[in-house]
């Protein structure tokens, strides 16, 4: 199965910002679970949730002393497969992928609604719908990820191959090659590149896979063990990360100032690029599964499964239905 080990260790696709830095993790709090969960990115605007159910105790409450690990560590599906640790946050396919090659993960909230890939283009590209994408030079990181898995759900919908457009792996500089007419289309994290090329001053484009095709995105995962033997952590955990969740729709200024006190060089941001992470912030709860909150839809699993099979990368006779349940969600009321 071609690029599988790739996708599995690519990191949740999240925007990338300069001048953030790694915080020491605290040290455990005596009479609390030390939980250690990888996002799998440097400290930015994007984990607002976290930080906001962090810093108002969220967890403390229900026993949690959470610290969020920023070591880029590209194994966490591994890693909470074997139960070295509990949770990660991770995109709905990697669980997939996972399952294919034996590691016990089960997505056990769902962070985001809609898949946050699209495919950006210049409004003077004309570049319109996924069609347009014929014979064009497409810029994406690399071929492996949430981004790939985006670009082969953006051409299915349209009727297209890869060997029908011309693709070109450009890491992390779509603003650049876009702007500099390297490429005519990039893949992008919609709230991110995007809100940077309109910053800009550029007019433009993004088809948005989840115009397309509900796929399933980011979330919480745990695995079968933890599932068996302490589904109240999980509880726990979900519950925690929900309240900050709901916090952050409820008052994206107090999220923002909140997240500040973690991630470095916020605080001191010009005018114009503070109101660039705040059009980042509102953009990311845009995506956000709020009704129910944190509920996976079936219907983007077995999308997403059935996009993966297609891709060769998954077997058709895996189980796709056991890789997320909703059963350790908050019944109304939750809090």
């Amino acid at each position: 199965m071609r690029k599988l080990h790739s996708l599995l260790i690519a990191a949740l696709l999240l925007v990338i910002l300069s001048g953030c830095a790694t915080p020491a993790t605290p040290a455990p709090t005596a009479g609390l679970t030390p939980i250690r969960l990888p996002v799998g990115f440097i400290p930015n605007i994007q984990f607002a949730p976290l930080y906001v159910a962090i810093e108002r105790g969220y967890f403390r409450e229900l026993g949690l002393d959470v610290s969020l690990d920023y070591s880029m560590e590209n194994d966490n599906v591994a890693l909470v497969g074997a139960g070295q640790i509990p949770f990660a946050v991770v995109s709905g396919e990697q669980v997939l992928l996972g399952r294919a090659q034996d590691l016990p993960v089960v997505y056990v909230m769902s962070w985001y609604r809609d898949f946050p890939v699209g495919i950006a283009a210049l409004e003077s590209s004309g570049i319109r719908q996924p069609a347009d994408l014929r014979g064009r030079k497409v810029g994406i990181p690399g071929t492996y990820g949430a981004s790939y898995i985006g670009l082969q759900a953006l051409l299915n919908a349209a009727g297209l191959k890869e060997t029908d457009i011309n693709l070109q792996s450009i890491g992390f500089n779509q603003v650049e090659a876009l702007t500099t007419g390297q490429v005519e289309a990039g893949v992008v994290y919609i709230v991110n590149e995007p809100i940077q090329l309109r910053a800009l001053g550029y007019d433009v484009r993004v088809l948005r896979v989840a115009d397309s095709i509900a796929l399933v995105s980011n979330g919480l995962i745990t695995n079968e063990k933890t599932l068996k033997e302490n589904p109240d952590l999980v509880r726990r955990m979900i519950s925690a990360f929900l309240r900050g969740v709901q916090d952050t729709v409820a008052d994206p200024d107090a999220a923002y100032e909140i997240s500040t006190r973690y991630v470095e060089n916020l605080a001191s941001l010009s005018e114009t690029d503070a109101a660039t992470q705040r059009g980042v912030l509102s953009a990311s709860i845009d995506l956000y599964q709020t009704n129910p909150w944190g509920q996976s839809n079936p219907q983007a699993w077995e999308n997403t499964f059935n996009l993966l099979v297609q891709m060769n990368l998954i077997p058709a006779t895996l189980d796709w239905k056991a890789a997320f349940t909703n059963e350790y969600l908050p019944r109304p009321p939750q809090y």
